[in-house]
């Protein structure tokens, strides 16, 4: 069974994502001279924007959880967010952002953005990547899906290692064989991937507010 729902509807909190952080930037760094990022990373606790052409994600599912982390003055915070996790996923036309405001000795609000992908013949690749989605907008495809499972019956790759505490097992979630999206805009608060390759990239750190939509 395949089902196609559009932006504005229940679907609108799927997504794929690489966060970019500043705390992030000096593994980029070492992206930018290998031509790709293939390594484990986790980052948290700043809300950034992503958008995409598209997104093609193998084993797809989705349950509520909570995403922590700290605001930009070291206060602990927690937001409700939908995980989106996938087993493999490729990305086309990938731009992410986050902006930093008041930073010291004059600088300012400053923007980091993030593009990758931008040949549709070399996506971004990532490998069992689990994203925190508080909105996402996109025209969406579903193969095979599954609605109103238990998220603790949710199936390959299953609910986030290290992360069981903040889900509750019996909770409503939802799997497809494969998800399919296009015209992605999101935003989410973190993310953890095993392996994240991309080609093309490109970092830039812009002086005031200038997110990627």
């Amino acid at each position: 069974m395949s089902s196609q729902v559009r932006g504005g509807t229940r679907w609108k909190r799927f997504a794929l994502v690489m966060v970019p952080s500043v705390a992030a930037t000096a593994a980029v760094g070492v992206g930018l001279a290998q031509g790709a990022l293939a390594a484990s990373f986790s980052v948290s606790g700043q809300e950034f924007k992503v958008t995409a052409g598209t997104l093609v994600g193998q084993d797809f599912v989705q349950y509520g959880s909570v995403a922590t982390g700290k605001t930009l003055d070291g206060k602990d915070a927690a937001h409700a967010v939908a995980v989106s996790g996938f087993s493999d996923a490729t990305i086309t036309n990938m731009c992410q952002s986050v902006v930093t405001p008041n930073l010291p000795f004059g600088l300012g609000t400053v923007t980091l953005r993030l593009t990758a992908g931008t040949d549709p013949e070399k996506p971004v690749e990532a490998t069992n990547l689990y994203l925190d989605v508080a909105q996402l907008d996109a025209d969406a495809e579903f193969k095979n899906i599954d609605i109103g499972v238990a998220a603790g019956d949710v199936g390959k790759p299953g609910i986030q290692p290290g992360t069981e505490k903040k889900v509750n097992p019996n909770g409503f979630a939802q799997r497809a064989e494969e998800a399919k999206l296009s015209n992605v805009r999101q935003t989410a608060w973190a993310t953890t991937a095993g392996t994240f390759k991309l080609t093309d990239l490109s970092l830039r750190l812009k002086s005031g507010n200038k997110p990627c939509y």
